[in-house]
């Protein structure tokens, strides 16, 4: 029992987590980008998608593959694919748009790239389903992440995103980069919300309680803290407080789909 729960929590902050960072279009989408690979000089070049992608937006990204893969390495092809990683990125086909941040990235050598190739990978590392494949876009996240790290060390979301990519293969190594980030920066969400979703994916319901209240006291707003916070309650077995947080984030947020699940959690804690 408690092993699926543990399932059904992390999915439903996933779920919720997903609303937020996927683009609004991409729900709607109604047509899809063929799912083949096209091939220059030997290199292979990803279009398997994630989602459904709308036509506009689909012939977009054509129009600048083909003018890619027309071009040369220079400038104007760096420029192309930095358009196609920005494309796939709205599209949610994030393996694709971090191939492209990397060839824009090799080519600039740039902060800015670098960030943008890291976050690409990042994005395609936290939606990738098998292992394999997950450890190698966090292998990849790791080095652009890196390299915009060298150039901006105090940028805090990108090193609470490089601790994060080390969770499939050195989880203490990646939660003591996330507390590291905290020790400069005690207030800093991204790094209470991740460590307080860690602690509800371990089962220390206690210690998720903590730093998620850390978290809504350094911001009230924040939705998907105040609703993994309830979940951590209600699995703590404080049916009351956890019953007060759902209301909460029905107050925060009227998207449908966040009242769906605050309303979803509220049921069952009537059931319990």
């Amino acid at each position: 029992m408690l092993k699926t729960r543990l399932i059904l929590i992390i999915v439903s902050a996933l779920i919720i987590w997903l609303i937020f960072m996927l683009p609004k279009a991409v729900v709607e989408n109604e047509n899809q980008l063929a799912a083949t690979d096209s091939v220059k000089e030997g290199k292979t070049i990803p279009s398997k998608g994630h989602s459904d992608v709308p036509v506009a937006l689909s012939n977009a990204i054509k129009s600048l593959r083909t003018q890619y893969l027309q071009g040369s390495p220079n400038q104007k092809n760096a420029i192309f694919a930095d358009s196609l990683r920005s494309l796939y990125t709205q599209a949610g086909q994030f393996d694709s748009a971090a191939w492209y941040a990397e060839q824009s990235a090799t080519f600039f050598k740039t902060t800015e790239s670098f960030l943008k190739a890291g976050n690409s990978y990042y994005e395609a590392y936290t939606f990738s389903m098998g292992p394999e494949k997950q450890q190698g876009m966090a292998l990849k996240a790791q080095e652009f992440l890196g390299k915009a790290i060298e150039g901006n060390p105090k940028n805090y979301e990108l090193r609470v995103k490089m601790g994060m990519t080390y969770l499939s293969s050195s989880p203490m190594q990646g939660i003591q980069k996330i507390r590291e980030v905290l020790a400069e920066d005690p207030k800093n969400e991204f790094a209470l919300y991740n460590l307080g979703m860690l602690s509800m994916q371990s089962g220390q319901y206690d210690r998720a309680i903590e730093r998620l209240n850390d978290l809504i006291e350094v911001n009230p707003n924040h939705v998907q803290g105040q609703l993994l916070l309830g979940v951590a309650y209600m699995n703590a077995g404080n049916k009351e407080k956890a019953k007060a947080q759902f209301e909460k984030v029905k107050k925060l947020d009227n998207d449908p789909a966040v009242q769906s699940t605050a309303d979803s959690y509220l049921q069952e804690l009537k059931v319990k």
